[in-house]
């Protein structure tokens, strides 16, 4: 051990080696501030359970993670837990306050990933028809024609909120029945859509003109007559979910719901990942026991063994 290495002592040495460590990553390493502050607090967190390096040890740091996981952290907070741990082991590895870097195998503990909300078959309908013309009076014709065409293009195409109020005039073919949308990373795509979608974005269209006051390229307006906000996107959303007997949805529930038909009318998963913009076919593959359950309970439903 060298003249600048501190050896292994007692109580109240482990929070004086985060802070040391803190200033490590500031001064030394140049992090920025917001994660020497997450990992300053997640080990300060960790040393008021541990009294001294003696006790830090790899079961001690997988029952400090398991134990955030019965408090319900989130999966972020869980991974940022984990590369402190790792991080400042290896560090009071190299100091000398610990024999072995003991975190260098530590993993972050999976957590339960809650299924996505989806309605039912009768309550998608129900969502889009609770906007019908007529059926509020609080809103003029024109308002529940956009929120139609909203709310059918959301369930048509499983898009995102950003992605919906972010469609321009050019970026619609109602001929051939597509939208061209801009997902995450500047990726664009298209997206088809069918019938019902296609005559509602059609008579939004043909009062639109009504709300324009700037000549807006967007598709949606708001009263104001710029392009429409997401927040009131999902105060729709949820008010006409409500109104369809699934209060709390939100438009990513919607989302979840038309990729889940999809498979459930047999629609190839790749097909459906196309569709919704994602990276990765395992992000898409969480739709997949969405189906699953569905079938269980239909199976326990109609089969006479079940």
């Amino acid at each position: 051990m060298s003249a600048s290495q501190k050896p292994p002592s007692a109580t109240g040495q482990l929070v004086e080696a985060v802070e040391d460590y803190a200033f490590f990553l500031r001064d030394v390493q140049g992090k920025a501030e917001a994660t020497v502050r997450g990992y300053r607090s997640d080990l300060l967190d960790f040393a008021a359970a541990v009294p001294d390096f003696a006790h830090f040890d790899l079961l001690a740091l997988r029952e400090w993670l398991s134990a955030a996981v019965a408090q319900g952290l989130s999966r972020a907070t869980l991974a940022r837990r984990t590369a402190a741990a790792r991080g400042f082991s290896t560090w009071a590895h190299r100091q000398g306050y610990l024999e072995a870097d003991v975190a260098a195998r530590l993993m972050t503990p999976k957590t339960h990933r809650n299924l996505p909300r989806v309605l039912t078959h009768d309550q998608a309908e129900e969502l889009v028809d609770s906007i019908a013309e007529g059926r509020d009076s609080s809103i003029s014709s024109g308002v529940a024609a956009r929120d139609r065409a909203m709310v059918e293009l959301l369930y048509a195409t499983g898009v995102r909120v950003g992605e919906l109020v972010g469609l321009d005039l050019r970026d619609l073919d109602l001929e051939r029945r597509t939208a061209r949308v801009t997902g995450k990373g500047n990726k664009q795509r298209v997206v088809p859509f069918g019938q019902a979608c296609a005559e509602a974005l059609q008579a939004w269209l043909q009062q639109r003109a009504d709300y324009d006051r700037g000549h807006s390229p967007a598709v949606f307006l708001g009263v104001r007559g710029g392009r429409i906000d997401p927040r009131q996107v999902r105060r729709i959303v949820e008010k006409a979910a409500a109104q369809a007997g699934a209060p709390g949805l939100t438009p990513h529930g919607v989302r979840h719901s038309a990729a889940t038909h999809l498979l459930e009318g047999g629609a190839d998963l790749r097909m459906v990942q196309e569709l919704l913009g994602h990276s990765s076919l395992q992000t898409t593959q969480i739709y997949t026991h969405v189906s699953t359950q569905r079938l269980q309970q239909v199976y326990q439903q109609a089969h006479p063994r079940a």
